[in-house]
């Protein structure tokens, strides 16, 4: 009889799932829709806070060339530090494999700085980061409960407002960001880089980035061709409310030809050939950080698709101007609550 009963158990807890909790930042479960679906067949926690260790590394005006750390934890390190509630703040998180210190981010934060008095955050989750693909996608999940947990802080202690917040995320960091906004609402903008495409493709607002994290979600999309078999890492699917995709989205100027696999798994791609199948993933990067300072770059176009685009349909802009891709999406003056397309030839 005892014997049954464990059985029973057993049972009745894979079913049921796992969760695990922390005082600061809640309860995350390893149950639908973040795991056994068609779209996540997978069944992960996400790590610690401890073991991923997110850091805050911030930049300003008066240190632009070497960070100080700051922390939600510790808020005297906010106070001492050169961060100022006068400026707005812009959080920049990198993606998979990546860390806070890579130089895209470094390089985002210093333009920046260089155009505008701002509170730019650098967000380490390095070591959340580097692992296998499939635990990295749902690390995610604490790393965007951080971010909001330093927003959090930020407006109980300091009375700092969300609305003067923007997250900027690259690949799995964009789906940090959503998950931030969805935790810490009024946050006023946040930007997708690539949001990044294996388990997180068509799954619930929930799980994803989304226009309901965010007054404004604008997402680039550089890499946005299928995962299998052309390897595109990038989601194709429209998730802000101002979606880009230059040059089509799927292959940008100065990029090699993705290869082509028949059977992927998703393990091995981020293992075995990240080093030369990225550069049409990290195109979002380079094309965000192109923006800044420059505003009559990237205008953009409404379109049915690539291809009626290119055969020169899509030239007018709508009586609300067309919007710049990147940094000055936000002041275009046609959002609204739905999702709009736009499409750009870059060089």
């Amino acid at each position: 009889m005892h014997l049954i009963w464990t059985l029973a158990l057993c049972f009745l807890a894979a079913v049921q799932g796992a969760q695990v909790c922390y005082d600061r930042i809640g309860c995350f479960a390893d149950t639908s829709p973040y795991a056994g679906t068609v779209q996540r067949p997978i069944t992960k926690l996400p790590w610690a806070p401890e073991k991923i260790n997110v850091q805050f590394m911030l930049y300003t005006r008066s240190n632009q060339n070497s960070y100080q750390t700051v922390s939600a934890i510790t808020p005297s390190t906010i106070s001492s530090s050169n961060f100022r509630t006068s400026r707005k703040t812009r959080f920049v998180i990198h993606g998979f494999i990546s860390s806070g210190t890579n130089s895209w981010v470094t390089n985002m934060c210093k333009k920046l700085l260089g155009i505008e008095d701002v509170n730019c955050i650098a967000v380490d989750w390095s070591g959340g980061s580097r692992t296998l693909y499939s635990q990295a996608s749902n690390n995610v999940r604490v790393v965007g409960a951080e971010v909001a947990y330093f927003v959090k802080i930020l407006q109980s202690n300091f009375a700092y407002s969300p609305a003067n917040v923007h997250l900027i995320g690259h690949s799995l960091g964009a789906h940090a960001a959503g998950e931030a906004g969805k935790r810490q609402k009024g946050i006023a903008r946040i930007s997708g880089l690539d949001p990044a495409e294996p388990y997180f493709q068509n799954t619930p607002a929930e799980v994803r980035l989304d226009t309901s994290d965010a007054a404004l979600v604008d997402v680039i999309h550089t890499d946005s061709g299928p995962l299998v078999p052309s390897l595109g890492f990038g989601m194709s699917q429209v998730i802000g409310h101002l979606d880009f995709f230059p040059n089509g989205g799927v292959h940008m100027p100065g990029c090699p030809q993705n290869i082509e696999i028949p059977n992927v798994n998703v393990e091995d791609i981020w293992n075995g050939v990240v080093n030369f199948v990225t550069c049409n993933h990290e195109k979002a990067v380079s094309y965000y950080t192109d923006s800044i300072g420059n505003s009559g770059t990237f205008a953009s176009y409404p379109c049915a698709n690539w291809d009626t685009y290119q055969r020169g349909s899509c030239k007018s802009c709508p009586s609300a101007g067309c919007p710049k891709m990147g940094h000055y999406a936000d002041t275009y003056r046609g959002v609204t609550s739905s999702s709009q397309v736009f499409y750009l030839s870059t060089p």
